[in-house]
């Protein structure tokens, strides 16, 4: 399957506030974007993460849609998953998003690479057994996708994208 960018979201305000079973808050504005801007060190624009320096090395989060497929036939549910419950900034088709931890790569949707460091998983929390489905939250477990610092600035869109991957000097596509 050829990777694609398939969601961006980009909200002001954090929706999983309180207690899971309470419910997310509503959300404020558009989160879901034709395309967004992603500044090195600062995370993607409009995002309730840009800048704050407690989430620097962590302010953009990727995801894979099939993380979502996966929770779906484990759990053997009757209607497809929204990809924009889980808030992850980028929702990725084709691309095993999980395996980047650790790595350096450079995201291309058409407007040049942009550069991430995948610094740590983004572990699934408690708030997806009410945001997706009872059962979410240890299904996604270690498929959850990654909190990345974004090492140059640019633009991604939805649509055709290229990956690429460093490590120790290698360069390979993932």
């Amino acid at each position: 399957m050829e990777p694609r960018i398939r969601l961006l979201l980009a909200s002001p305000h954090s929706r999983f506030v309180g207690r899971p079973a309470d419910g997310p808050a509503e959300a404020r504005g558009q989160e879901s974007h034709e395309s967004v801007e992603i500044r090195a060190g600062l995370g993607v624009v409009g995002d309730r993460y840009f800048n704050a320096p407690a989430h620097r090395r962590a302010s953009v989060t990727l995801f894979a849609i099939e993380s979502l497929e996966h929770v779906h036939e484990v759990l053997g549910l009757a209607e497809p998953l929204d990809p924009a419950a889980p808030r992850r900034n980028v929702v990725t088709e084709g691309v095993d998003v999980d395996a980047l931890v650790g790595e350096t790569f450079a995201l291309d949707s058409g407007d040049g690479p942009v550069l991430f460091q995948a610094n740590r998983p983004a572990n699934p929390c408690a708030w997806m057994d009410q945001v997706l489905a009872p059962g979410a939250f240890r299904a996604l477990k270690g498929r959850g996708g990654v909190r990345c610092e974004p090492l140059s600035s640019g633009i991604l869109r939805l649509g055709p994208l290229s990956v690429e991957t460093e490590r120790l000097g290698d360069s390979r596509a993932v």
